[in-house]
C-alpha cells in the first residue's frame, strides 16, 4: 500500500508503527487484510452494542437509502426522525420530552449547553456558569473541552476555553465533599447547569461512583434552580446495567444526552433529550429566541432509520439478558484479581469493568499504556489502556470463552509489566 495520507486520532504517527488495515467487521471481532482477527473487547471505542454490522440495522440502513438521503431538516422532516423522537421519549427517563438531532457525542454536549444557557437568558434571568465533576470528559471541541478536565487533552487550547466551576469526584469516603462544593458554587444562582458522566467517568479514568451520589446532586440542583446536564454518551444503552445510568438514580435529568450506542455503533447520530420547560423557553414569536443550532447533516433520515433499527432490536431480543449475563461475567473474571498483588481498583457497574496496573507511572500518558495496547494487539486483542488503567467495555455478543481469554491475557500482562506493591 503507498504511504497513507490519513492522520488519526489520539495517534502519536512519530511513533506508532504501521496501521493495520481492517478489510471485515462482524460480531465482535475486526478482520485485518492479512486474514486474522482481533477481538473488539471495547466495542470500537464504546459505540458496538449488539456487534457488528448486526443483520437488522444494516438491512434498515439498505431500505432506507432506497428512497432517502440528506434532506435539509430546517422546514422539513421526515419519518424515520418522527418515529425514532417518539421511540427516545419512551426509553428515556420521564419528562425527557423534546429530542434535537445532531451527529457525535460532542455535538450532543454541545447542544445541551446552549440549550441551558438560553433556556435563561429567554427567561430574561441569564445564568451564565456550567458547574462540572473533576476528571470529567464530555468531548473534543471548544465547549466540550471547557467542561472537561483540563490536562493534556486540551493544553494547547487552553486560552480558548471558558472558566468552569469544579466539584470534586465523588471517591469513596468522601462524597459528602462533591455534595457540599456543588451547594456552595450553586448557592448563588449564577450556575445555569451542572454536567456530569452519570455513574461513570469513561476517559477520565473509568471512575465510578455510587447512584446515590446523583440522585443527591439532583436534589442540591433543583433547590437552585440550575439544571442537570446527563452526558449518557457512554453510559447509555445499558452500559452501566440499565437503558439510562440515571434510572439507577431514580431521577430525571433536564437534558440527557445520547450517541454510541444509539445506531448500535453502525453510523454516526446524536440526540440531546430536553424537558418541555426549556423548549418552551425558545417558543416564542420573538425570533430571537430560536434555539440557534444545527449541524449541516441534522437527523440524517439513513442514520435515524439504523437507530430505529436498533431500537427494534432491544424490544425484540433479548438484549437485557445479554447485558446481565455479561454484568456476571464481568464480576467473575474481575474476582480473581482481587489478591493480585500487580492490579489494584478492581471494580465494575453494568458491563463496563476496569483494573488499575501497579507500574511506575500513572495517568494517560504513562509509558506502559502503547506497550499494553501492542502487547494486547499482538494476541489478537482490542484493548486500548488509559494510561495504567486497563478496561474491558465488549459488546454484548461476547462469549464466556471469549471474555475469560481477555482476562487470561490481563493476568499475564500484570506479570509482564506489573509492580509489586
Amino acid at each position: 500500500m503507498a504511504q497513507s495520507r490519513v492522520w488519526h486520532p489520539f495517534t502519536q504517527h512519530a511513533l506508532e508503527s504501521a496501521i493495520p488495515e481492517i478489510v471485515l467487521t462482524e460480531g465482535a471481532y475486526l478482520h485485518k487484510a492479512d486474514g486474522t482477527r482481533i477481538l473488539d473487547a471495547i466495542s470500537s471505542w464504546w459505540v458496538v452494542t449488539h456487534g457488528h454490522r448486526h443483520p437488522h440495522i444494516m438491512k434498515a440502513i439498505e431500505t432506507a437509502a432506497a428512497s432517502l438521503d440528506q434532506i435539509i431538516f430546517a422546514g422539513f422532516t421526515h419519518e424515520p426522525a418522527e418515529r425514532l423522537a417518539k421511540a427516545l421519549v419512551g426509553l428515556a427517563p420521564a419528562g425527557l420530552d423534546w429530542v434535537f438531532y445532531s451527529d457525535s457525542g460532542s455535538t450532543s454536549v454541545e447542544v445541551a449547553l446552549k440549550m441551558a444557557l438560553g433556556y435563561f437568558r429567554n427567561l430574561g434571568a441569564p445564568r451564565s456558569r456550567i458547574v462540572v465533576m473533576e476528571h470529567s470528559y464530555h468531548g473534543d471541541t471548544i465547549g466540550t473541552m471547557s467542561v472537561g478536565a483540563r490536562g493534556v487533552f486540551n493544553a494547547a487550547y487552553e486560552p480558548l476555553l471558558f472558566e468552569v466551576d469544579t466539584i470534586p469526584f465523588p471517591a469513596a469516603g468522601r462524597e459528602q465533599e462533591t455534595l457540599d462544593r456543588f451547594e456552595a458554587v450553586s448557592r448563588d444562582r449564577r450556575a445555569a447547569a451542572l454536567i456530569v458522566e452519570p455513574l461513570v467517568l469513561g476517559a477520565g479514568g473509568m471512575l465510578m461512583y455510587p447512584a446515590w451520589v446523583l440522585t443527591e446532586l439532583k436534589k442540591i440542583a433543583e433547590a437552585s434552580g440550575t439544571l442537570l446536564i446527563a452526558d449518557e454518551v457512554m453510559t447509555g444503552w445499558r452500559r452501566t446495567g440499565t437503558m439510562f445510568a440515571c434510572e439507577q438514580a431514580s431521577i430525571s435529568p433536564d437534558i440527557l444526552c445520547t450517541s454510541k450506542g444509539l445506531t448500535g455503533g453502525v453510523i454516526p447520530l446524536a440526540a440531546t433529550l430536553a424537558t418541555d420547560a426549556i423548549f418552551q423557553a425558545h417558543y416564542s414569536q420573538d425570533r430571537k429566541k430560536t434555539f440557534f443550532h444545527s449541524s449541516s447533516y441534522t437527523a440524517n433520515p439513513i442514520a435515524c432509520a439504523a437507530a430505529l433499527a436498533n431500537v427494534e432490536i432491544w424490544h425484540d431480543e433479548p438484549v437485557a439478558e445479554r447485558v446481565a449475563a455479561l454484568r456476571a461475567l464481568q464480576a467473575a473474571g474481575l474476582r480473581r484479581f482481587r489478591d493480585n498483588p500487580y492490579f489494584t481498583d478492581c471494580r465494575a457497574t453494568g458491563t463496563i469493568a476496569a483494573l488499575d496496573l501497579r507500574t511506575g507511572s500513572a495517568g494517560y500518558l504513562a509509558e506502559i499504556g502503547p506497550k499494553l495496547r501492542a502487547f494486547f494487539l499482538e494476541r489478537g486483542l482490542l484493548v486500548r489502556p488509559l494510561g495504567n488503567v486497563l478496561y474491558l467495555l465488549p459488546p454484548y455478543c461476547i462469549t464466556g470463552d471469549e471474555l475469560d481469554g481477555l482476562y487470561d491475557a490481563i493476568e499475564e500482562a500484570g506479570e509482564r509489566f506489573g509492580a509489586k506493591p
